[in-house]
């Protein structure tokens, strides 16, 4: 199956960088490019997309406003996007993930992630730059009782807590000595449960409540 990826960023360079790259991968295909924000929203509603990478500062309509069009609460068929910026801000972070973020990179993290994050969102998962993941999940944490755990099972929380320190799913299954197939089974679950839309939001609700540990 091919990935159908559109690049939404006010610089051309950017551009033509991101799109070398996913024309590089045998599996990908660039369907499209925005320099605003409210060009990256008409060309992702006509063209739909497996992902849209956007940039957060742009003209017109700002990365993090297109991403609330496209994939906010309140969209009943989300684009999954990837959110891709030069600015190490946590409120971008913070803001990004609340509003439908697949995934959040900083451009200098280097092609092999920005093909991860692109491959991890168009299987529904989702990937943060591990350079800012530890502490905006840390940051996220409030006193809301460590005993509320939705309903989850013992093992649905196992795998919860693995989900917010970062860990694959392969890597959930060596350490919980389960299969993948059940690991997924699990986390389908827990978004049910949690109403998480994806991993990112899994890892948020459990750094919010204190469950990581």
């Amino acid at each position: 199956m091919t990935i159908r990826v559109l690049v939404a960023d006010d610089q051309a360079m950017v551009r033509a960088g991101f799109g070398m790259i996913i024309g590089a991968q045998p599996d990908m295909e660039l369907v499209g490019e925005a320099a605003d924000g409210v060009e990256a929203v008409e060309l992702a509603t006509r063209l739909r997309p497996d992902v849209a990478l956007m940039d957060i500062r742009m003209p017109r309509m700002d990365g993090l406003r297109a991403l609330e069009l496209l994939a906010g609460p309140d969209v009943a068929d989300p684009v999954r996007v990837v959110m891709a910026t030069t600015f190490d801000r946590d409120e971008y972070v913070h803001t990004a993930l609340r509003r439908g973020a697949c995934g959040f990179l900083l451009k200098d993290a280097g092609p092999a992630l920005l093909v991860e994050a692109v491959r991890a969102a168009a299987c529904g998962e989702a990937l943060i730059s591990p350079a800012i993941t530890v502490r905006l999940l840390r940051s996220l944490t409030v006193p809301v009782p460590a005993r509320d755990a939705h309903g989850l099972s013992p093992r649905e929380c196992d795998v919860m807590r693995l989900v917010a320190r970062g860990r694959t799913n392969a890597e959930i299954a060596q350490e919980l000595v389960i299969t993948v197939g059940t690991v997924k089974s699990h986390l389908s679950s827990i978004q049910t449960k949690l109403c998480a839309r994806n991993r990112v939001e899994i890892a948020a609700w459990a750094w919010e409540r204190g469950l990581v540990g």
